[in-house]
């Protein structure tokens, strides 16, 4: 059997394997195993194959890995409803204590309560977002 369709089988079997594991790894295996296989088919001598193999994929898993893997997981952390408020500003209202008061978060007023119990927090303060409980904002002064 010519080198070139073992490397082509290889590259095949890697990619299957990547797309049930999607570990971004054994694509790129299979990547460069379609690459040595090119060269394999325009008659490249057996030992400058692996040579081909291993220099194709120590640069894909280098280079191109990180920057998948960044990529995918970029679009998991982001965050929706509520969530997506946390750690952001908010515009005090209506003085804030432990009891209660309103804040204006994205143009939408809430009802707050200062998030350390012994404050009290004027209107017109910069507070930042520390938990959302229910319909109220848990907020801490600015510094």
């Amino acid at each position: 059997m010519d080198s070139w369709l073992i490397w082509l089988i290889a590259a095949l079997i890697l990619g299957a394997v990547e797309i049930i594991t999607l570990t971004a790894a054994l694509g790129l295996l299979g990547g460069a195993a379609l690459v040595t296989a090119v060269f394999a088919a325009a008659g490249l001598p057996l030992p400058w194959q692996f040579l081909v193999f291993a220099v194709v994929s120590t640069v894909g898993l280098v280079f191109v890995r990180p920057v998948a893997l960044r990529r995918l997981s970029s679009s998991q952390e982001g965050r929706f409803g509520v969530d997506a408020l946390i750690g952001g500003a908010a515009y005090v209202t209506s003085e804030v204590s432990k009891w209660g008061g309103r804040v204006r978060i994205g143009g939408e007023e809430w009802t707050a309560r200062a998030y350390d119990e012994t404050l009290v927090i004027p209107p017109g303060t910069t507070v930042d977002v520390i938990e959302i409980k229910g319909t109220t904002a848990l907020v801490y002064p600015r510094e």
